[in-house]
């Protein structure tokens, strides 16, 4: 099994096998291409976007800066909307729901590492998927944490720290971020 292959599978891997360094430095390239294309010309942009993106709806929109570790692993849902200053740690799989709306400053970080110093210090790693359900909306500056799902029709509050999944159809804020309140649609 690949180093790639124990990635994407959660299992622990080693984040300097030369196949994950070229990924990461393939996405800095297209990364950069995209950010020199003047935000008028979306169509090239959205094309170079595809090329990045493990999968993309027709529509979708994202604001410079972005940042991805790898892009491969990031499954970005029709008409869904970044805006400036989004990082993704894409190791494991990040879905992103149709009609997501992310403010500024959001990060969703895949990769987690041990606890115990000592296989911490190994620099091996691992990572846990991240998934967006459809009409959810993100506030600024929020931080998505390794392994969280995020249910359909939510609001997640600005400067959030999410560390556990959320459900449908609800408002949930704070450090750790907990449900507010539930949302009649």
């Amino acid at each position: 099994m690949t180093e790639r292959e124990k990635m994407v599978q959660g299992l622990p891997y080693d984040p300097l096998d030369k196949e994950l360094m070229a990924g990461r430095l393939n996405a800095r390239r297209l990364v950069r291409r995209i950010a020199e294309i003047p935000m008028d010309k979306e169509k090239q942009r959205r094309h170079i976007f595809k090329e990045l993106l493990g999968s993309t709806g027709r529509r979708f929109y994202i604001e410079n800066p972005f940042i991805c570790d790898y892009g491969f692993n990031i499954h970005w849902g029709e008409n869904a909307y970044a805006n400036f200053g989004c990082i993704i740690l894409d190791a494991a799989p990040v879905h992103i729901g149709e009609n997501v709306m992310m403010a500024p400053g959001v990060k969703l970080l895949t990769s987690t590492h041990p606890l115990e110093f000592k296989a911490r210090n190994s620099g091996i790693e691992t990572a846990e998927p991240i998934c967006i359900g459809d009409n959810v909306w993100i506030g600024g500056g929020v931080i998505i944490n390794p392994g969280v799902t995020i249910g359909n029709n939510s609001v997640i509050g600005s400067g959030s720290v999410v560390i556990k999944d959320i459900p449908e159809n609800v408002v949930a804020v704070g450090n750790p971020c907990k449900v507010l309140k539930k949302i009649d649609n």
